[in-house]
């Protein structure tokens, strides 16, 4: 687990369960159309949560509703007093936030948010906000130049490298002859990599918090020991007060949470119940999403003891197909998930994003295809959707398509020689070698090889093409 940057704030959970109750009443009356109240009760709950990631993207999506049916920004005088700084960051936030869920195309709202938010540790809020107004400002007739710095600028701050280079190379784009501005593109790159333990593979900070806070637990004695005895606690204190008040949805989830970080079948099954009984009740999608998140896990852990068998006893020829059979039965169960999320949060590429991987697994290319077109429209899946949908239209024989998008993805992407260059340049190159088109592949097949001499099997392909039976043969006259 990387190290969390020093400036972090941490929410403590007593404040984070009081805080879910001003979301939920949120929730409520926004459903009834009471859209201002809704927002007070929000950004109540950020008084006590300023990072809680779910309840702003709620917040979000009742603006959006509430900005559609003819909903007016604040007016002018409100808006400057709330626009005037304070000293204190966590005001100048929710400040911030205020004015975004009455006005939610504003850019500037969205900039005073994501700096107030860094300035006071709340890093969750910034990732979340920061490819909103990063897209908002792309999307912008007149993008504004110094909103993509500053993007970067706090991606840095952050340690964010990926992040930071997709918002240097909007700038780029910007400002193509500024080869100060290329440089910095390079280096970021190669920060990118060099963060094998990158935060973007470890989850949110406050996830990184608490698997450094478990650790840290772990060192002072028995792994097994201080799991039972301290997940035992959390679940018999969270069952008492769950009983106190079967009412309250906080209480509820706080049970579900504690049972789920077991990872124990029999406690899953009971947070599975709970949910269901809640999402029977409620009919809010997200406690029947959170059950199928539960059995994702559970399907991914019997995948793992699956595989470890067949790599235990590769010959097996039942244990192969067993396995065979059980990773499409799992993926296909994926897939039905997500596509229920797609249907739910429509605005949220990721669902779409991962709707597509799975289909594409599942060999469905042309199923795959306008759904991966669907994803890379959102610019944070733009380049994985995009090698996916190159590899779909490939596979379903669409080669001109495919070569279509992979040359666009070439030609845009500034990263050389990372992990997505090499994809895209091998699978144009299969693409042109179908097409007929050899020195074009071969010159694919070289850049490959130039950064990674062991990528797939490029070096075969790239004998092949010159007529090369291997090292040491004749060269053909």
């Amino acid at each position: 687990m990387a190290e969390v940057p020093e400036g972090y704030k941490e929410v403590p959970p007593e404040d984070r369960v009081k805080a879910r109750g001003f979301f939920d009443k949120g929730k409520t009356v926004a459903g009834t159309g009471q859209y201002e109240y809704a927002i007070e009760m929000y950004l109540q709950g950020f008084s006590l949560d300023p990072d809680a990631i779910d309840a702003h993207q709620e917040l979000r999506d009742w603006s959006l509703k509430r900005k559609a049916s003819g909903g007016k920004a604040i007016g002018f005088l409100d808006a400057m007093k709330l626009k005037r700084p304070t000293s204190d960051d966590k005001v100048n936030m929710l400040n911030a936030e205020k004015l975004m869920s009455y006005d939610p195309g504003n850019t500037d709202h969205m900039q005073s948010l994501m700096q107030s938010a860094y300035r006071g540790g709340y890093w969750d809020t910034v990732l979340w906000v920061g490819p909103i107004f990063q897209k908002a400002n792309a999307d912008d007739k007149k993008s504004d130049f110094s909103k993509f710095i500053l993007l970067r600028d706090v991606y840095k701050g952050l340690k964010r490298w990926r992040l930071a280079a997709d918002a240097c190379q909007y700038a780029l784009r910007l400002r193509p002859q500024d080869m100060d501005l290329a440089t910095e593109l390079k280096n970021l790159g190669a920060m990118d990599t060099m963060q094998t333990a990158g935060y973007e593979k470890g989850g949110s900070f406050r996830d990184q918090i608490r698997d450094m806070n478990k650790q840290s637990l772990l060192l002072t004695g028995d792994k097994d020991f201080a799991d039972l005895d301290a997940q035992t606690a959390v679940i018999h204190q969270a069952e008492i007060e769950y009983k106190a008040e079967p009412n309250d949805p906080s209480k509820a989830m706080k049970l579900v949470d504690a049972l789920e970080k077991t990872e124990h079948s029999d406690f899953e099954s009971k947070a599975i119940d709970i949910l269901q009984g809640w999402y029977d009740k409620t009919k809010l999608f997200r406690y029947r999403q959170r059950i199928g998140l539960i059995q994702m896990k559970q399907l991914a852990r019997m995948e793992r003891s699956k595989r470890e068998a067949l790599t235990l006893d590769p010959k097996n020829e039942d244990l192969r197909k067993e396995y065979t059979d059980f990773r499409r039965e799992q993926i296909e169960f994926e897939f039905k998930e997500f596509e229920l999320a797609a249907d739910a949060y429509p605005t949220d590429m990721r669902w779409r994003f991962e709707m597509g991987r799975r289909m594409f697994s599942l060999s469905n290319f042309l199923g795959a295809i306008p759904v991966l077109q669907q994803a890379r429209n959102d610019p944070k899946y733009r380049v994985d959707a995009g090698i996916l949908l190159g590899l779909a239209f490939f596979n379903a024989n669409y080669l001109d398509e495919s070569d279509d998008t992979l040359a666009g993805l070439i030609r845009d992407y500034q990263l050389k020689g990372d992990d997505r260059s090499k994809e895209m340049y091998y699978w144009r190159g299969r693409v042109l070698e179908a097409k007929a088109m050899k020195p074009e592949a071969l010159s694919h097949y070289s850049q490959v090889a130039q950064w990674d001499f062991n990528f797939k099997d490029v070096q075969s392909r790239m004998r092949k093409l010159k007529g090369d039976g291997g090292p040491g043969s004749t060269p053909p006259r």
